[in-house]
């Protein structure tokens, strides 16, 4: 078999573009086209250094990662370690798919032709078969994606929150907030929001109405709360450094998708505004709570 580098490294480039592409478009985010270039150009060169190379080094498995780390950082550059390990496992199951793909069809249409040293596919394949492949694996990925987040459906995105205290108790409608893992910073309490007209019945009106000066210190006659009340620090789309006043609260009772969860020690965030413009629901509460 007569193999061309300059073909091998073009066919790379390629696919590496191709899977960044897919990646930004899964995540939402645009990556810049020489970013994007450099990612792959980078990992084609190393693709060609583990086929010509007779060092075993260049094919182990910490250096294969650790190229993987350089091939998101340069293409998106996240800020975040959440951001980052995000990237990289969509990056990873885009990689999968389309690798998948790629030698599916490659193994229907010319099975002879193809080899695979220290994980490298080599063969005497078109080019047009490695884009083929891109696309199909890209179809598949996308629609795969959008069924997994259509199955989150309207009625699973709501639950019942029942809060009971002193022989009163309020019911409210909350939604299912994924990227609510607010927490008491001391004792890693977990937090749910609650819009401050709902608390009324089990609250005493002088907490509620005195919010900022509790928050700021003033002194305040807070009775058997003073104990439960607990200062929360947030951050949030376009509010860096928030503060939340917080109660907390024995036990509460959260139905979701038909099933009860009873709640232990969790802390009521009050918040002082609206959270649907519509009013279906008064609450945020984190997945990880009813998990």
């Amino acid at each position: 078999m007569t193999l061309y580098i300059d073909i091998i490294f073009l066919e790379n480039i390629i696919m590496n573009c191709i899977i960044l592409l897919a990646t930004s478009i899964i995540l939402k985010e645009q990556t810049k086209i020489i970013r994007n270039l450099i990612s792959s150009i980078i990992g084609s060169i190393y693709a060609i250094i583990i086929y010509i190379s007779q060092i075993k080094i260049y094919s182990n498995f910490l250096l294969k990662l650790i190229l993987s780390f350089a091939i998101i950082y340069i293409a998106f550059k996240p800020t975040t370690l959440k951001s980052f390990l995000k990237h990289l496992v969509i990056f990873y199951l885009t990689s999968f798919t389309f690798g998948g793909v790629a030698f599916a069809l490659l193994y229907f249409v010319n099975p002879e032709n193809i080899e695979l040293q220290d994980g490298v596919l080599i063969g005497t394949y078109p080019i047009k078969m490695i884009l083929m492949g891109g696309i199909v694996g890209f179809i598949i990925i996308t629609i795969s994606f959008k069924s997994i987040k259509g199955r989150l459906t309207k009625k699973d995105m709501y639950c019942n929150i029942k809060i009971p205290l002193d022989g009163k108790e309020t019911n409210i409608t909350a939604i299912i907030d994924t990227g609510n893992f607010l927490k008491d910073p001391i004792t890693k309490i977990p937090v749910i929001i609650i819009e401050k007209e709902k608390l009324y019945n089990i609250f005493p009106a002088k907490i509620l109405e005195n919010i900022a000066e509790i928050i700021n210190g003033v002194d305040i006659d807070l009775g058997n709360f003073a104990s439960k009340i607990r200062i929360i620090p947030f951050k949030s789309l376009g509010k860096e450094n928030g503060i939340l006043l917080g109660i907390k609260i024995d036990e509460i009772e959260v139905n979701y998708q038909e099933v009860n969860h009873d709640l232990k020690n969790i802390i009521i965030g009050i918040y002082n505004g609206k959270l649907s413009k519509n009013g279906k629901y008064s609450g945020l509460v984190g997945m990880d709570i009813i998990k």
